[in-house]
């Protein structure tokens, strides 16, 4: 089960979120959400866990409790969505005569 943990301070790290959770059960993944510009947390972060049981007893736990100094939120996710992008990429070639304007 896939784990949103929002209102996360800037000093919190994955690893900080692993043991926050580790004593509910397994968890596979951590990691907080970084702002590819500025490498700084963007605030919010993701925990999963195999076990929904376990992931539930987690977010009943851990909803609204203080992490360093923020009350976080800890709610059910949706499982994260493989996108692809508009263009195509790798296997074959792309057409160059059909953006070429004449």
């Amino acid at each position: 089960m896939n784990i949103l943990i929002s209102n996360l301070g800037a000093q919190v790290k994955g690893d900080d979120l692993r043991k926050l959770f580790t004593p509910f059960g397994e968890v596979e993944t951590a990691e907080v959400a970084i702002d590819a510009f500025t490498d700084h947390s963007r605030g919010f972060g993701y925990v999963e866990m195999p076990s929904e049981e376990q992931a539930r007893a987690a977010i009943a736990s851990l909803h609204k409790t203080e992490l360093e100094g923020n009350v976080i939120t800890v709610e059910e996710t949706a499982p994260k969505e493989v996108r692809k992008g508009s263009y195509k990429v790798g296997n074959g070639a792309v057409n160059i005569y059909r953006f070429r304007k004449n």
